[in-house]
């Protein structure tokens, strides 16, 4: 990439073309399994949590590429389209697992009872076509859990951030790798076809329980927000991110670009050394200073200290 202003704030409309954006910024998203660069014993890690069929806790700051890894991780092993669970204060299990739409099946209902005789064959026969099917959807972990000849990977993404009782809700899932659709329980046929987790496949779902046959990769981040009970702990294979160095940094730039751009030394030096000082700084943020202040078509000394400033402002600061 060069620097080039695009906006110039006079109000005038000009056709000017934008240059491409860095690869990691391209849409749809393109995984960034060939650039990830996983630190000294993460790799162990990794391969600890498959053999064992535990879930991978990873911890550190944000931004320090946690969950990354599970990228690179699912490409190797063909494990196919990485299932993606986001964390927050409300979060539940039960979404993870499972979504009903009980109030879209009811208004259903109501329309086919509603029709007139002739549009469902005789009284009563739309009442008797009702299907819950379409109303029912697997959560990612719960089409993590789905029988198959090989694991799914699924990343549940700063579970720091969840409600206090989450991770102890999680525990009987993660020891028997299965669970149970009450509404399917109770449903008057054995078998329904319920559609998976962003895709438009289906699965046939028998007595409303789901037992997986190959435990999924499951990959947790935490940013070191809170702590967890040992019974959870116990469950996990654990990983702490190394703090960020000059060499680290460096590997994981020359990953991203074809050549170090002149003048990215000095941006990563930077990087490392305020790291190092405490200030809280994100991966991306390095990539985002080397693609726009670094080679050929660099900004100017005065502009380039004041987009420094822009692109690496520390997170922890409002």
């Amino acid at each position: 990439m060069s620097w080039k202003p695009y906006y110039r704030g006079d109000g005038e409309q000009r056709d000017t073309p934008l240059a491409d954006p860095p690869p990691w910024r391209t849409f749809p998203r393109t995984p960034q399994h060939r650039q990830y660069q996983p630190p000294p014993g993460l790799t162990d890690a990794v391969n600890t949590a498959l053999h064992l069929r535990r879930p991978l806790l990873v911890s550190g700051p944000a931004g320090s590429g946690k969950s990354t890894v599970i990228e690179q991780v699912a490409h190797e092993l063909n494990l196919g389209p990485v299932l993606r669970w986001h964390i927050t204060s409300r979060s539940s299990l039960t979404e993870a697992l499972y979504r009903y739409d009980a109030l879209g099946r009811i208004h259903a209902q109501s329309l086919r009872a509603a029709m007139p005789q002739g549009r469902t064959g005789r009284a009563g026969h739309g009442r008797s076509r009702d299907d819950i099917s379409p109303f029912l959807q697997l959560g990612p972990l719960g089409t993590a859990l789905l029988p198959g000849d090989r694991p799914r990977a699924l990343l549940i993404d700063e579970i720091d951030k969840s409600d206090l009782d989450l991770p102890s809700d999680l525990l009987e899932v993660l020891e028997r790798g299965e669970f149970e659709i009450p509404e399917l329980v109770r449903y008057r046929r054995p078998r329904v076809q319920v559609r998976q987790w962003q895709s438009d496949e289906e699965h046939s779902v028998e007595r409303g329980r789901v037992r997986c046959t190959q435990f999924p990769f499951i990959l947790l981040t935490s940013n070191n927000e809170r702590d967890f009970s040992p019974a959870f702990l116990r469950r996990c294979i654990r990983y702490t991110m190394r703090p960020l160095d000059d060499e680290l940094l460096e590997g994981i730039v020359r990953a991203h670009f074809d050549e170090l751009p002149s003048g990215a030394e000095e941006v990563i030096t930077l990087f490392a050394d305020r790291v190092r000082s405490g200030e809280h700084l994100a991966i991306d943020q390095l990539l985002n200073a080397v693609a726009l202040l670094t080679g050929g078509h660099a900004p100017g000394p005065d502009q380039y200290k004041e987009l420094r400033k822009l692109i690496l402002r520390e997170l922890s600061r409002v």
